[in-house]
């Protein structure tokens, strides 16, 4: 699914939301210059795989938190990981690099990828923004929306608490 083919689908499943265009954004490091109406619910997000190149994973926490990548995977009982490729990135989402977005798993076939969610997207902010399969815009509405979307897509779906799996930043 591509940019229109998202916003298709919000329209189609009457999904209230707000789209903020701006330029192309390849890193948290580029939002910096971006006005956002809704910053505290931006999102990131990771696309990693496991050692053996069985098991992917896109991992969804809020932009301004950093993931431990060996805490995250002692906690979940998961094999070493790492950042998948752009190769991977293409075959498994059909995204590039800087697009990397929950709306990519619309796009894996098999259903493979398995979702890991930080639970303050629900919690806390009742919101998320997220690239609509595009890094020039950010879609912003109700997570609980964007977990039916998916769930009916027919992913499977992990709501995590992040707190011990995040680098704490030194003052």
């Amino acid at each position: 699914m591509n940019k229109q083919n998202i916003y298709d689908l919000l329209k189609a499943k009457n999904i209230k939301h707000e789209i903020t265009e701006h330029c192309a954004l390849f890193s948290m490091k580029d939002t910096a210059d971006v006005v956002f109406p809704y910053p505290e619910a931006e999102a990131k997000n990771l696309f990693v795989r496991d050692d053996k190149k069985r098991n992917y994973y896109l991992i969804t926490v809020r932009g301004d938190k950093r993931v431990d990548l060996k805490a995250f995977r002692k906690k979940f009982g998961l094999r070493a990981l790492s950042f998948a490729s752009t190769a991977d990135l293409e075959d498994k989402l059909q995204l590039i690099p800087g697009s990397v977005s929950p709306f990519g798993l619309l796009n894996d076939k098999s259903c493979s990828v398995i979702w890991y969610v930080d639970e303050e997207f629900t919690t806390v902010s009742h919101m998320i923004g997220i690239h609509p399969n595009d890094n020039t815009a950010t879609v912003w509405f109700d997570p609980q929306d964007l977990i039916q979307i998916i769930r009916t897509h027919g992913n499977t779906i992990e709501m995590i608490n992040l707190n011990d799996c995040l680098i704490k930043e030194e003052i």
